[in-house]
């Protein structure tokens, strides 16, 4: 019980801070139907979660020993994050009428947990601060912890943005919300690259 209070509150901070998966929760509710954020949120809790356990199993140490992996996997990263950027600075304002426009889906959130550099760095310090970094029990049981609190948090986000529709009936107002959080979807990319 000693860890798993800790343990907990980490997972809630590092989950429910804004980052870019949770700016793309917020655009994603703004944008389409509730059902489909949470597909995203899935995706991108089960990613996290695959991503956490692969750290913990030992993956982290690749970019100890794999000369420049770890410069790969930041400016793909970074590369996936202004991409997604663009797209969200580039939108019409127009909210989608049926299967007019694809939400990001299932497999974007996955995907994007395993090139966000700050999930790498939450799953690595993490694992180093509340487990011994060998006990697999710990790492699992960190895990199995952190999913629903993942989930949960990330789905506020995308509440957030379906609580944010109701108040959008012009396409200026969307397209100045979509600006706003591409432009700090970028920012997180700048900040990323300064962190490094």
């Amino acid at each position: 019980m000693s860890l798993i209070l800790p343990m907990m509150a980490f997972a809630l901070a590092a989950s429910i801070s804004p980052g870019p998966v949770n700016l793309v929760c917020l655009s994603s509710g703004a944008r389409y139907p509730l059902s489909k954020g949470l597909i995203f949120v899935t995706g991108a809790s089960l990613g996290f979660i695959a991503l956490f356990l692969a750290i913990g199993l030992g993956l982290y140490s690749v970019l100890t020993v794999v000369p420049g992996f770890d410069s790969l996997l930041r400016w793909t990263g970074i590369a996936f994050l202004l991409y997604l950027s663009v797209q969200l600075f580039r939108d019409n304002g127009h909210l989608p009428t049926g299967e007019q426009q694809k939400p990001p889906g299932f497999i974007t959130g996955t995907v994007m947990q395993w090139l966000n550099p700050k999930a790498w760095l939450a799953s690595a310090s993490g694992i180093g601060a509340y487990t011994s970094g060998h006990d697999l029990t710990e790492i699992i049981l960190f895990a199995a912890l952190y999913l629903p609190i993942c989930w949960l948090s990330l789905s506020c986000w995308v509440y957030a943005g379906a609580f944010l529709r109701r108040y959008i009936h012009e396409p200026k107002v969307l397209i100045t919300l979509n600006r706003g959080l591409a432009l700090l979807l970028a920012a997180s990319c700048v900040f990323l690259l300064i962190e490094q």
